[in-house]
């Protein structure tokens, strides 16, 4: 795996990563000669000429409502992962003969020297970007003119497809003079896509920056928290840390600071459940937590009594979701197929519970009757670089699962090297499923009523890591205690990572 240079002396700082590592442009240029080579493959192999351009449009800068408030620019994903540009307005075009790159800068007025700093020149845009040349966005039509070698209009290959994840179809560029193009909006898409799917070393590196920053942030949360603190302070505690240490100006998602009962609300921590609940003694915190940097995500859960010390049904809950987080990871490999995994988690949390007392009968016709998804409705992971929930989950032609639990799982496929996907089993005790299949004539006889009311405001855990599908394997990119003596360890002061352990990471 490719390193980035770090300095190594952090002796003036409480962060082992600080300074954060300067990651090279080329991880862009990469991209763009994977794509190029997988786009020809397929012209080639479908006797089109290796003619045309591939062309995207870049993020705007967008203003609350009708205000003149800009919120914080993030470049779309695709055009981040071909161009690395973190400035707005911008188009990238990629000639398919002979793969020069083609930056399309906007051309900006005199008086935005004047409130928003230097007007960059176009080489200024060549060198950092490292491609092979930049002209100006009023210029797109005639600059692709003058480079097109073929006879009749040149081909402009859009971006244009379903994300799987939030249904949602990708912008096709659009500029003034299109109409002089022939375009074509269905080749683009799958081959980029699949293109995101499998990192490659500079880009394992960069995801394993964001993993370092986000697990040293948990681990300074877990040191930190106290009954009586509010959620959205251990928040500010981690991004505090990501954006003071590791220049991390983005999360990859919205934070998720759940303690006692909030920790059942999978998506907690939007706008109408705000992290603002007091934490109370006995409580048991669920930190679903991860910075972004150089536009590559992190996804992390952490789950811990928030006043350092299990108690024994804690224990029993929260072991049930360690044995299913790493039996995965130890199972991992190409070929592997998703569904399996996800089974494989749902079947080892409801032997726990079985184990426990709060279930009982035979653990094959609870898994035949989907009680999982009871206790487990989210999917055990998702493809992850660029965007948290990475596109290419669902191959052309695949159908997502519909049963319970299964029908929410963001990929179905088998597992390839250098994939990065994350591992997240959950155990959670929400009424509004549990209630429903305690009465149910078809699953009633598998709880022990008794006990596992004592569980009911319980709320849930769940444990999430990083890993990267290796040749025979997979590696463990997340840092953070997950045994229970070293949560409890670190949570009273002891150092991270503890030396006594038998293993770290999640992985035997």
């Amino acid at each position: 795996m490719a390193t980035i240079a770090m300095d190594s002396d952090s002796s003036a700082s409480s962060s082992s990563l600080y300074p954060p590592p300067e990651v090279p442009k080329k991880l862009h240029l990469e991209n763009r000669e994977k794509l190029i080579k997988h786009l020809r493959e397929s012209l080639d192999s479908s006797s089109r000429p290796l003619r045309g351009f591939v062309l995207l449009q870049g993020g705007e800068e967008q203003t609350r409502y009708c205000t003149d408030h800009e919120d914080i620019f993030r470049q779309e994903s695709y055009f981040a992962y071909l161009f690395g540009v973190r400035e707005p307005g911008f188009y990238g075009a990629i000639d398919v003969d002979t793969g020069k790159s083609i930056l399309f800068a906007p051309r900006l007025p005199a008086e935005y020297a004047v409130w928003m700093g230097e007007i960059k020149a176009p080489s200024y845009f060549k060198e950092t970007y490292m491609v092979s040349m930049v002209h100006y966005t009023d210029e797109i039509t005639e600059v692709l003119n003058n480079q097109y070698q073929g006879s009749g209009k040149p081909l402009l290959f859009l971006l244009h497809g379903l994300n799987t994840d939030s249904k949602n179809f990708s912008k096709p560029a659009a500029f003034e003079g299109i109409e002089k193009f022939e375009t074509d909006l269905k080749t683009l898409h799958p081959i980029l896509t699949e293109c995101r799917v499998l990192k490659s070393n500079l880009e394992l590196a960069v995801i394993q920056y964001a993993n370092d920053i986000s697990s040293e942030a948990h681990v300074e949360v877990m040191r930190k928290t106290k009954p009586a603190m509010k959620e959205y302070q251990m928040e500010s505690i981690f991004l505090h840390h990501t954006y003071f240490y590791g220049s991390c100006r983005h999360c990859s998602y919205t934070c998720i600071c759940a303690t006692g009962d909030n920790s059942s609300v999978l998506h907690y921590g939007h706008a109408a459940a705000p992290n603002d609940r007091t934490l109370r003694d006995g409580d048991m915190a669920l930190l679903d937590m991860g910075a972004e940097f150089n536009f590559y995500g992190s996804d992390i859960t952490c789950s811990f009594p928030v006043n350092g010390k299990f108690t024994s049904n804690q224990r029993l809950i929260y072991n049930a979701v360690l044995d299913a987080h790493d039996v995965v990871i130890s199972t991992m490999k190409p070929g592997v197929n998703w569904v399996d995994m996800h089974k494989l988690a749902e079947k080892t949390i409801l032997q726990s519970l079985k184990k426990g007392s709060l279930l009982v009968g035979d653990v094959d016709e609870m898994m035949v009757e989907r009680l999982g998804s009871v206790f487990m409705p989210h999917g055990l992971g998702h493809l992850m670089g660029i965007d948290t929930h990475d596109p290419g989950g669902y191959l052309k032609g695949a159908e997502r699962p519909k049963e319970p639990g299964l029908r929410s799982l963001r990929t179905s496929r088998d597992l390839m090297e250098r994939m990065v996907i994350t591992v997240e089993p959950g155990c959670y005790f929400i009424d509004a499923l549990l209630v429903p299949a305690m009465e149910s004539p078809k699953t009633s006889k598998f709880f022990n009523h008794e006990v596992i009311t004592k569980f009911r405001g319980f709320g849930g855990v769940r444990i999430e890591s990083d890993l990267y599908v290796t040749s025979d394997g997979c590696v463990n990119m997340t840092k953070v205690p997950r045994k229970i003596e070293d949560v409890e360890a670190v949570m009273g002061g002891a150092p991270w990572p503890i030396k006594k352990s038998m293993y770290e990471n999640g992985g035997s």
